[in-house]
């Protein structure tokens, strides 16, 4: 879906893009060839043109921070086939809703092959270093809750990659509700440990591990993994509609 997106080109807004899908151009290299189809001024065109020329080196470069402050972050979902090898699915458990007066207790960081767990009082300093590895972040409400809630505590921290807040696109192709309603959904399945859990809950854990229980520290720590491991279940299903969403708008 990248290679088919104009919206970054200065002076191109979602009415010039859908004009260039109406016209049956869907890639960048079939506007290379097929410009003449689209109804634009010369002058716009030579944007776009020139557009395509530098979006194709910055990706070819892999440079994410170019597209994190082009797109929209409403439209960085559209880069996730692109920079799917560097992906941190990301999820966060704190002890409470405000950054103000609550703090975080464990991150979990999954990289399409490996769950990784930070948590308080033992490594969770250990996010600086590890969220630098990586050219896109998939989150669910991270853009109103754990990147913030991060950040609150990691001043220093800067996310200047891609960032896909996967409740938006989600909404827009008709799955509305929380994460774990959205799993359901989809036919996504829970442990036996961890089915029914919810945000409450793992402030609960984090409580009884304080006390010095290691189990209820294991059961908080396996349902945040899911947490992070159903993210990308999440897009990979849903991905293809979003496009379908997306490109089919140009006909409506």
């Amino acid at each position: 879906m990248l290679k088919s997106t104009y919206i970054h080109i200065p002076g191109v807004g979602k009415t010039v893009e859908q004009k260039i899908w109406a016209s049956g151009i869907r890639s960048w290299e079939e506007f290379l060839e097929k410009q003449d189809l689209v109804s634009i001024s010369p002058a716009r065109k030579e944007k776009i043109l020139e557009g395509i020329r530098h979006s194709s080196e910055r990706l070819e470069a892999n440079d994410c921070c170019y597209f994190s402050k082009c797109l929209p972050s409403s439209e960085h979902w559209r880069a996730y086939p692109f920079f799917s090898d560097s992906v941190a699915f990301v999820d966060i458990e704190t002890t409470g809703l405000s950054s103000d007066r609550d703090y975080i207790t464990v991150v979990g960081i999954y990289d399409g092959k490996e769950a990784k767990t930070y948590v308080r009082g033992i490594n969770l300093d250990e996010i600086m270093e590890e969220f630098s590895k990586y050219k896109l972040l998939v989150s669910f409400n991270g853009a109103r809750f754990d990147l913030p809630f991060i950040k609150s505590e990691y001043p220093d921290l800067e996310f200047s990659q891609l960032h896909i807040d996967l409740m938006y696109p989600l909404r827009r192709i008709g799955y509305s509700g929380g994460l774990k309603h959205i799993e359901k959904v989809l036919g996504i399945s829970r442990s036996e440990d961890t089915e029914g859990l919810s945000g409450f809950d793992a402030v609960r854990l984090w409580k009884q591990y304080e006390k010095g229980n290691r189990a209820a520290l294991d059961t908080l720590l396996n349902y945040n993994k899911e947490d992070i491991v159903n993210l990308k279940t999440i897009i990979e299903l849903t991905y293809p509609k979003m496009v379908e969403k997306a490109l089919g708008s140009c006909n409506r």
